[in-house]
């Protein structure tokens, strides 16, 4: 295998096989979807929506858990993770969950239906994000709870620290401007709370971890496979016609420290953002 074999990697995430793929990964989306469901009012929900509830988690395993007298709908644009969600409440004979193929700016429900909304992750990927969130406070009742997940600035540290210092080497400050954008542009929670805030929502209650991803090298972290499908375009923006001698140097130099510390540690600050709507 090539060193830099990963560079070639494309996701077609219309592929059933991709899908897959995607689904027995949840290393990420459950280290922050479990602390959602840690954290969550469950008591006297009727109505829950998950925004941006890909795949089915963690849309299922909140129905469970509120039980089958709740009616519980998730909302994403991507169609061929909603068929994978669908085909897990039919196996796991789920009560009362509906999905919808549908953009956060546009749902397709009345007014104030909601109890609870919830979205693991979703603040990230919304195209408009203020949008989304005013649309949120449309379909929840008054009174309703909104909780979200998010990574946060500083997410990462070790990892873009050691980029940061490749790129010095290198003498490219064009490209170490640009990953100080692709690093900044990750949320805080005053940003979160000034967001929910605008939308209608008062935030009554915030909770911050952090996780760790281990890797015993930089080899391991360019070659794990949700690293490639989540991350490595992003970073390939951030270096651009470089792309094979910088990330070359960046996998040697991860490498190097990886042999230093026993390990490759990365830190993933983690935040739970709760909110009543007005």
């Amino acid at each position: 295998m090539d060193a830099l074999d990963f560079l070639q990697f494309e996701a077609d995430l219309s592929s059933p096989g991709v899908i897959t793929a995607y689904d027995e990964l949840p290393l990420w989306s459950a280290m922050f979807g479990l602390l959602l469901l840690d954290e969550v009012p469950l008591s006297g929900v009727e109505a829950a929506l998950d925004v941006g509830c890909g795949t089915g988690f963690p849309l299922i395993e909140l129905a469970e858990r509120l039980g089958p007298h709740a009616r519980v709908h998730g909302v994403d644009l991507w169609s061929s993770a909603l068929k994978r969600a669908a085909e897990k409440v039919e196996s796991r004979h789920t009560p009362g969950v509906t999905l919808h193929e549908a953009s956060a700016v546009t749902m397709p429900f009345a007014d104030g239906v909601f109890d609870l909304i919830v979205s693991n992750l979703g603040v990230n990927n919304f195209e408009d994000r203020t949008a989304a969130l005013h649309e949120c406070r449309r379909v929840a009742k008054a009174g309703a709870t909104i909780a979200l997940t998010t990574n946060l600035r500083g997410h990462m540290q070790e990892f873009y620290t050691v980029f940061d210092e490749v790129l010095a080497k290198a003498g490219d400050n064009e490209a170490r401007q640009r990953l100080r954008h692709h690093v900044d542009h990750r949320a805080s929670v005053a940003e979160v709370r000034e967001l929910l805030e605008r939308g209608g929502f008062a935030v009554n209650r915030v909770v911050e971890r952090a996780a760790r991803m281990r890797f015993a090298s930089g080899t391991a972290l360019f070659n794990h496979h949700f690293m490639k499908l989540g991350f490595l375009d992003g970073w390939k923006q951030v270096v651009r016609a470089r792309e094979a001698e910088m990330f070359q140097r960046l996998q040697r130099r991860l490498d190097e420290v990886a042999r230093q510390n026993g390990e490759l540690s990365l830190t993933i600050p983690m935040a739970y953002v709760e909110g009543m709507a007005a």
